[in-house]
């Protein structure tokens, strides 16, 4: 009985439709008389055709739609999308909304996940189009005329009346995950990963589960290292170093080992079999429905063009190679033109440096001006990447990765390896160890934290500013919540928003601090245990900083952590 009513119950709460769309438009002028061929007034009317529930809300600045859908009419969308989802006999099949209870839910209980979803707002929305003869529309003494068969939004959208459209929070939810998630410290590294998975999506819980599994599993070298530093083993310290080295070694391998059991487990859990590349479930749908329409005429074609084709593919699979290899070899190239005689100077120069403020002073121009060389090196990865002949999101996505990683890679470790090779100084290769994994990522978290909140009040402070100036210092309203949420900031790479989001910076902070403790763990076993307590601290200061100071992610599909498991692979070799 008591599964029967929390059933019940479950899809009673998902009848229930939440608010997850804004779209965000000028606000009108109260001065400018109603009218019936208002821009913003047809695109809330067409909405509202579709079935989706509006709601207006009046802003400071902007006027923001608020967009929710029943759960019919998403799944009518769905089926109108022919979205593949996994049914009770295990097999994928087309969503149809007449056997909506042959398809299993989500483990939340709902039936779509928050990437499907957001699939259905897009076909939805971009899907309201002319069906009559030219339409004149109006806005702020605009015309703007909407053509038979155009997209009203995307119309809207060339014309800059319609600013954006961005993935709203769910307040309960938020709520819920803030008590639960970022504000519970006792449970450590405990996390309710199929609740992020509900509400960001399936990439950002990946993120979560790794490093959640990551820091679970760092206790044991945590508590090694601190045994070595805190006892003095005398004679036998010759023969506890190489025991712990050999021991991480083999720690490393089966971390490895037993997170890609659990990322398999965690894509069995939410109905993925397997990281799939953009556009290849699409392609070989199509190839499937094309074949069970003409299955004649196809197989006339792919007889007789069957050669030409395949003399097409290996040509342009060898360009494809080409290319990469020739912007890996740029790559490659600048690192040890530019980058590597840079990196070695300060190195030299910090160990021949004998007065401290000096050396504090070096530190200071070197970490602004490799600011400066990453940033340039990130967009020239960006540049050839884009120029490589790859229509899969994906693949581009690692190989930035590759690119990127190699510069970031040469910055934190050339003067690691200067100090260990060349001068042997375990003192100063301490110190230095120190000042990277102690105040670097601290430093590292206070603006990962703190700039967003920054952007966010000086946006909110401006437009304050811009409305007290219209009404000449009179204004004393607030922000609607809605609004307050679209001046945040997106979460976005630093590098290139249209291949990565903010999961780049956050994968290449935890690259590198697992590279830096495997390598120099003899000389400084203690710096596992700074790794643990970072990652402790990553675990809630990342949660909330989605949660509170940025905007809700657009959803990624892939369910793995992709080019960044080679590279831990890589450096725990």
């Amino acid at each position: 009985m008591k599964g029967h009513a929390l059933e019940e119950q479950t899809v009673f709460e998902e009848e229930q439709p939440v608010f997850e769309i804004g779209v965000v438009v000028p606000k009108r002028d109260e001065k400018q008389e109603i009218d019936n061929e208002n821009c913003v007034d047809v695109l809330a009317a067409e909405f509202r055709k579709m079935g989706l529930i509006v709601e207006r809300v009046v802003g400071l600045q902007n006027e923001i739609l608020k967009l929710a859908a029943p759960l019919a009419i998403l799944g009518k969308a769905a089926a109108e999308l022919q979205l593949k989802k996994r049914t009770y006999i295990g097999v994928d099949l087309q969503f149809e909304w007449d056997e909506i209870d042959a398809f299993i839910r989500q483990p939340d209980g709902s039936l779509f996940s928050w990437h499907e979803r957001l699939l259905c707002y897009h076909h939805m929305l971009y899907g309201t189009v002319n069906v009559d003869n030219s339409i004149m529309l109006k806005f702020d003494n605009k015309e703007v005329y909407w053509e038979m068969g155009e997209s009203v939004l995307r119309k809207l959208e060339l014309e800059g009346i319609v600013k954006e459209v961005f993935p709203l929070h769910d307040d309960v939810m938020r709520k819920q995950l803030l008590k639960i998630w970022a504000l519970n410290w006792w449970d450590f590294t405990k996390q309710p990963i199929d609740e992020i998975c509900s509400y960001y999506g399936m990439k950002i819980a990946t993120y979560f589960a790794f490093l959640g599994m990551y820091t679970r599993w760092l206790l044991f070298p945590a508590a090694f290292g601190l045994i070595l530093h805190l006892i003095d083993f005398g004679s036998l310290q010759l023969f506890v170093l190489p025991v712990f080295f050999v021991s991480l070694v083999m720690w490393a391998v089966l971390f490895f080992q037993f997170w890609k059991r659990k990322n398999s487990a965690l894509l069995s859990r939410w109905q993925v079999n397997q990281a799939p590349g953009a556009g290849r479930e699409h392609k070989a749908f199509d190839l499937e429905w094309s074949l069970f329409q003409y299955p004649s005429e196809l197989m006339k074609k792919q007889g007789s063009d069957k050669i030409i084709e395949k003399e097409v593919y290996q040509r342009e699979e060898w360009l494809r190679r080409f290319m990469r290899y020739r912007n890996d070899f740029v790559v490659i190239l600048s690192i040890i033109c530019l980058q590597l005689p840079f990196e070695l100077a300060y190195a030299h120069l910090y160990e021949v440096v004998t007065s401290d403020l000096l050396k504090f002073g070096l530190t200071v121009v070197y970490l602004l001006a490799i600011q400066y060389f990453t940033r340039i090196g990130g967009k020239m990865a960006v540049d050839l990447v884009n120029r490589e002949i790859s229509n899969n999101i994906e693949y581009r996505a690692d190989s930035l990765v590759y690119k990127v990683f190699g510069l970031y890679f040469m910055q934190s470790y050339v003067g690691l390896f200067y100090h260990t090779l060349l001068h042997r100084n375990i003192m100063t290769l301490r110190q230095v160890l120190i000042q990277r994994l102690i105040f670097s990522e601290v430093l590292e978290n206070l603006l990962e934290n703190s700039i967003p909140y920054l952007k966010y009040s000086f946006k909110k402070y401006r437009a304050v500013r811009t409305k007290r100036k219209g009404e000449r210092g009179s204004f004393a309203g607030k922000f609607p919540r809605v609004e307050k949420e679209y001046l945040k900031p997106a979460y976005s790479a630093s590098i290139s928003e249209e291949l990565e989001d903010g999961l780049f910076d956050d994968f290449l902070e935890l690259a590198l601090q697992f590279g830096m403790i495997m390598m120099f763990a003899c000389a400084f076993p203690l710096a596992f245990t700074f790794a643990t307590l970072n990652n402790i601290t990553e675990i809630r200061t990342d949660a909330l900083k989605l949660l509170v100071m940025l905007r809700r992610p657009i959803p990624r599909r892939d369910a793995t952590i992709g080019a960044w498991l080679n590279i831990f692979q890589l450096q725990g070799a």
